[in-house]
């Protein structure tokens, strides 16, 4: 990746409102100048912390390392040499377009990600959209069930919905399906599942395509519905965007995990040129990245903490997933903790009191936002929510010092998370190399952490080439929205091809398939 001049701070275009760059610096500076007048053993524990936490602090060299390390693995990933033994693996979604704002009628989302599962019944005009939804439980004994039990049960509640909604059992609705399970792609409605996850373990559908089980407990049911796609959260996440900015072409989760997509010309895509460059569509696919096992190869070793390694080793999926063991939700409370716990043994927290801080995942990444509340807006400092948390959790000497310190601990760590996301997103951007581009973007970490999209959209703007934009904008609903908009751009793009006579084309088939 050639490094070019950084752009100007007059070129940012932001969904958030802009501030200077050394935000991070000023809310740590902040919380540093507490302990101007404090005792000598106060002032030596500081500097300890402050140690410690200096190896979770990444210079913009360092940053554009790691980016030129992701792009490295992302054209890997594209390559034909590569394959599968690619680090990030690269998956085409199939979806070759983004909305033209001429999308318009009624469709169906499903949207399967967890312990609850969604049936929307959307109408699209344009550039709007109307949305009646239902929340549906999906019980334990389903998530540890066989496949044909879990997806009856679907079926059930659709058939249930759709009777709700007035549809009539002869109107055959499009129907996208938002599938938040690993899965190897193989047409828009094409997908066989890599693994469960999520404490879900159904039996009979590991390997299978989830398309088909799920139209055929369908069928079983009578339920009449035109599947034309199938999607994941993070290009829900992009549609979603799309529906409303043009400029949208990339999606971004940041929550218990991570991921991002985004859409690539063919010819920087080798691998999928035989499949697709002939095909007629659009010559552009948007690319699962899957980024989360960026680093998986040894790639980020150079910025690893030993709390990083300490973290891995853990795990349940050691040497697996590292770059989102590093930014997502789901691990950043523990990270805290385990350095909260190093301090503590040293006797710089807490007089040296372990046992309520020793317990693995009793520091819930949710408390790391309600900390950095503490340091939002001019007031004088006082670290209320701290303290309430530490003492819940069980602290008992607990000072002034310790919640000052534990907040810094916070922001130093969730400074790094954002920092490394804005790096793979910046990647991106310099990829894509657009006058303007809008991320469409959303999960926990960014739509309830107090500071992160500041955080995050200050170092994107320090990380981009200079002669590019952009903009961060917020999904609303991309598993639902986002599945509306890929199954109606589907069914505009599908259209002029159902005309064409060839035996052999291998989409229109896949569409007959589908409406018998």
């Amino acid at each position: 990746m050639s490094k070019k001049p950084r752009r100007k701070e007059e070129q940012k275009e932001r969904a958030n409102a802009p501030g200077s760059v050394s935000f991070l610096s000023d809310v740590l500076g902040s919380i540093s100048s507490l302990f101007g007048s404090d005792t000598p053993e106060k002032a030596s524990h500081r500097k300890r912390v402050e140690k410690v936490c200096n190896s979770f602090v990444l210079s913009n060299d360092v940053l554009e390392q790691v980016m030129t390390a992701m792009e490295k693995c992302m054209d890997e990933g594209l390559s034909k040499e590569y394959g599968d033994k690619a680090v990030l693996r690269m998956l085409p979604t199939y979806v070759r377009a983004t909305p033209n704002g001429e999308e318009s009628g009624e469709f169906i989302a499903l949207d399967l990600g967890g312990s609850h599962f969604r049936v929307l019944f959307i109408k699209l005009n344009g550039r709007e959209a109307e949305m009646n939804g239902k929340i549906y439980h999906v019980a334990e004994e389903l998530r540890k069930g066989t496949g044909t039990t879990l997806f009856d049960h679907i079926a059930d509640c659709i058939a249930k919905f759709l009777e709700e909604q007035g549809v009539e059992s002869t109107k055959k609705l499009p129907l996208g399906f938002t599938f938040s399970f690993p899965c190897k792609q193989q047409g828009l409605t094409s997908a066989r599942l890599i693994k469960w996850t999520k404490e879900f373990e159904v039996t009979g559908c590991e390997g299978e395509d989830i398309c088909a089980i799920l139209k055929d407990a369908c069928t079983r049911r009578n339920i009449n519905l035109d599947f034309v796609a199938l999607l994941n959260d993070t290009v829900g996440t992009m549609m979603a965007c799309a529906f409303k900015e043009s400029s949208c072409r990339i999606g971004v989760i940041i929550g218990s995990g991570t991921n991002a997509c985004y859409m690539e010309q063919l010819d920087r895509a080798p691998k999928l040129q035989a499949e697709l460059s002939d095909d007629g569509l659009p010559d552009e696919i948007v690319i699962n990245t899957e980024w989360g096992a960026f680093g998986d190869d040894g790639s980020l070793k150079f910025i690893y903490t030993d709390f990083d390694r300490q973290m891995d080793e853990s795990s349940v999926n050691p040497r697996k997933q590292i770059f989102e063991k590093m930014i997502s939700g789901i691990y950043m409370g523990e990270l805290v903790r385990m350095v909260i716990e190093s301090l503590a043994k040293e006797g710089v927290l807490f007089g040296g009191e372990i046992e309520a801080i020793s317990r693995k995942g009793c520091f819930k990444t949710r408390f790391i936002s309600d900390i950095e509340e503490d340091l939002v807006g001019e007031d004088e400092k006082t670290f209320q929510t701290t303290n309430r948390i530490l003492s819940q959790l069980g602290v008992r000497n607990l000072y002034f010092a310790d919640c000052a310190n534990v907040a810094y601990i916070c922001s130093v760590i969730s400074a790094r998370a954002a920092h490394l996301l804005a790096a793979g997103i910046a990647t991106l951007i310099n990829r894509l190399q657009r006058p303007m581009v809008t991320v469409g973007i959303d999960g926990s970490i960014y739509r309830y952490h107090p500071l992160f999209p500041k955080l995050l959209d200050d170092k994107i703007a320090e990380l981009i080439d200079e002669n590019l934009r952009y903009k961060l904008m917020l999904s609303e609903d991309g598993s639902g929205i986002g599945a509306a908009v890929v199954a109606a751009v589907a069914a505009r793009m599908r259209e002029p091809r159902e005309e064409e006579p060839s035996p052999d084309n291998l989409k229109r088939e896949e569409n007959e398939n589908v409406e018998s």
